[in-house]
């Protein structure tokens, strides 16, 4: 069909007008999700960091505030009522409780395969049950958790604990004692205020096998926006990935500046850590990807609070989590070859 040159004129500037227009409409927007810690920043939270300083999240079409928890903070209240859509879980003890308080959130992920609770020795003791022995500077939290299944399991005493003030003095003073801590964080201070290695003792690897630093969220955001959480799930993954095996400099600066006691040693040595001892990269997450959870996994851990009567027997633990979110191998490509 041929157009009078007037027409023709009228019509090529019309699509010009339309494709300019068309140009200007800004790209689809991010889905804004405010994502709560449950301590100040550090490298235990640095795969969170990483996918909001390398664009990962805004890849999967996030744009993603990180919300650092801390002693006057407690961002897991503010899941509940909606303040905030995800919240960085410590273990599955927590999410057990929620069940039997009827509060309406579930794990959707697991980025440490294994708790980083470690018992902190002097280096004169090598193995595990030579502590039943000795002092332990223990945690008004830790007592009536994964101590409780210290004694259940190992024969451990409470007769033998003493209150762990978070200050490694009282260990360092006393050679006949061990002392609670992170195996990413307290060992450091600890080689650098005694001057010696400590031995370690990762309760994971004696049967403490609950998962840790979970995604937590509303059942409802579940159920109503399936999508969005997978988007945040896989992209928390693929950061977790490259803070451990790629370039991380960028989100240890975000660390930095949110957390400005951290140093670049402390954040080195909880790297180093979590690799020797496989917090994240271990277990399932060789074959599932980081994130992985099993429901024997899931099992495993409540039997064992259910014997040390950390938690009641009979609830449905099962409504603590989903794991229809990971298990998928996304980004292994990304570790080690």
């Amino acid at each position: 069909m041929r157009f009078a040159p007037r027409l023709r004129s009228a019509i090529l500037a019309f699509a010009a007008l339309a494709t300019a227009a068309f140009a200007a409409q800004p790209a689809s927007a991010a889905d804004k999700v405010t994502f709560g810690t449950n301590w100040v920043a550090q490298a235990e939270h640095g795969g969170f960091y990483q996918a909001v300083a390398d664009g990962t999240y805004a890849k999967y079409g996030l744009d993603v505030t990180i919300v650092p928890g801390g002693p006057q903070a407690n961002n897991r209240l503010l899941l509940p009522v909606g303040k905030i859509d995800f919240y960085m879980g410590a273990n599955m003890l927590q999410a057990f409780s929620s069940v039997v308080e009827g509060i309406p959130t579930l794990i959707v992920a697991a980025l440490f395969q294994k708790d980083p609770q470690v018992l902190i020795a002097h280096p004169d003791v090598t193995k595990f049950e030579q502590l039943k022995d000795r002092t332990l500077f223990i945690s008004k939290e830790g007592l009536a958790s994964y101590y409780q299944w210290l004694i259940a399991d190992y024969g451990f005493s409470e007769s033998q604990v003493k209150p762990y003030t978070f200050n490694a003095a009282p260990f360092l003073a006393d050679k006949n004692s061990a002392m609670q801590g992170y195996v990413t964080s307290e060992p450091d201070a600890v080689e650098r205020q005694g001057g010696f290695k400590p031995s370690l003792f990762l309760l994971a690897d004696y049967g403490f096998d609950t998962y840790s630093t979970t995604i937590e969220t509303r059942s409802e955001l579940v159920n109503k926006d399936p999508e969005l959480v997978q988007r945040f799930v896989d992209a928390s993954i693929i950061g977790w990935y490259n803070y451990l095996y790629g370039d991380n400099a960028a989100a240890n600066a975000l660390i930095k500046k949110d957390n400005p006691e951290m140093t670049d040693e402390m954040i080195a040595f909880s790297i180093a850590k979590m690799k020797e001892f496989g917090i994240v990269d271990s277990g399932d997450a060789k074959t599932l990807g980081i994130g992985a959870m099993t429901d024997a996994k899931i099992k495993s851990f409540y039997d064992k609070m259910v014997n040390a009567k950390v938690v009641q027997a009979n609830i449905d633990y099962k409504k603590s989590y989903t794991t229809q979110f990971v298990n998928k191998g996304v980004g292994k490509e990304l570790g080690p070859k």
